[in-house]
């Protein structure tokens, strides 16, 4: 019995292990481009934003009830910045399998009764958000272009400090980053706590 509990725990640190040992972007890295299936049925890269002065990455689902909570933000910040040069770009990464409620057909709803203005895709291996070393939903990802004109990781965290009330926010970390940047002045908290659900990672 004891043998069975540590063969079946070490399979389980291997399999963390393969989850979040990879390296993921830090802070200053430039990011690979990607390509990506939106619920409008079209797909999503950074190439479709060439002219932005940077991207809001949020890692969000439909089943989460802290994505839930801060989807109105989530527009807010694309209603705010998309027109000064920073757009949405919200990513699901959940396994449907593991959470059939985050299915494509259930994104293309939740996009659809939420009024979506940014583009909403799923990211069907996992790929892009081990890349990102993204763990919960939701959680957010600046990037902002470098002198070299690639995209690179500005800031990675939670959206504010206020999950469940936004009347209640002291800290708009998000926000307060993009208008640092907006302005050419350093971003002075560059990761933060998300707090959410954690991403439903295949097994296989």
């Amino acid at each position: 019995m004891i043998r069975t509990k540590l063969t079946l725990f070490l399979l389980i640190l291997g399999f963390s292990s393969s989850v979040f040992g990879q390296a993921a972007y830090e802070i200053g890295s430039p990011v690979a481009d990607f390509s990506l299936k939106s619920t409008e049925n079209t797909m999503v890269s950074m190439e479709n934003y060439e002219d932005a002065k940077g991207i809001i990455l949020a890692f969000t689902c439909n089943t989460c009830p802290w994505a839930k909570l801060y989807e109105s933000r989530l527009i807010e910040l694309h209603n705010e910045f998309a027109p000064k040069g920073y757009p949405v770009i919200a990513i699901n990464p959940n396994d449907p399998e593991v959470k059939p409620g985050d299915s494509f057909e259930a994104m293309q709803t939740r996009a659809a009764d939420k009024g979506f203005p940014f583009a909403y895709v799923v990211d069907p291996n996992q790929e892009i958000t081990r890349m990102y070393g993204a763990t919960r939903t939701p959680e957010l990802v600046i990037l902002q272009r470098n002198a070299e004109g690639q995209l690179a990781v500005a800031y990675k965290g939670a959206i504010d400090d206020s999950p469940r009330d936004a009347s209640a926010v002291n800290k708009p970390y998000v926000a307060t980053a993009i208008n640092a940047l907006l302005k050419g002045e350093k971003v002075e908290v560059t990761t933060t706590k998300a707090i959410g659900c954690s991403i439903k990672w295949s097994p296989s």
